[in-house]
């Protein structure tokens, strides 16, 4: 059975900085991502990371909000993947949800690109 298990939501003044944590069991995934959803809002792609599958070497994606403030990697060996946000914003307040595939091509932005989704872990981000 697959599972994708966050970690490390939480309140934060702006500015601060939070790490969420995702770990995957029961199969690995040569994508993993991150996606967010505001109350209100439709879920939208904030980072995702594709192993090469040749080399140690992986490929990072990022949304336009999070180039800069976030930093998407993962640790194999673990099978878990992480999601270092900085200079948090009111604005980023949100669920945040891991999301898994195994895909061939270029890193996907669109949610139906991943058959695999944590519980979400809330981030809140106050003034």
């Amino acid at each position: 059975q697959v599972q994708l298990v966050e970690s490390g939501g939480g309140l934060v003044q702006a500015g601060g900085s939070l790490r969420l944590s995702c770990a995957a069991s029961g199969r690995s995934f040569n994508t993993m991502g991150w996606f967010r959803q505001a109350p209100g809002k439709l879920r939208e792609f904030a980072a995702a990371i594709k192993s090469s599958g040749i080399t140690d070497s992986s490929l990072t994606d990022y949304a336009d909000f999070a180039k800069g403030r976030f930093t998407i990697s993962r640790d194999n060996a673990k099978n878990t993947v992480y999601l270092q946000m900085n200079s948090l914003k009111p604005e980023d307040t949100a669920i945040y949800y891991c999301a898994a595939a195994n895909s061939y091509g270029p890193i996907t932005r669109r949610t139906v690109g991943y058959g695999y989704w944590g519980q979400g872990t809330q981030v809140t981000v106050s003034s």
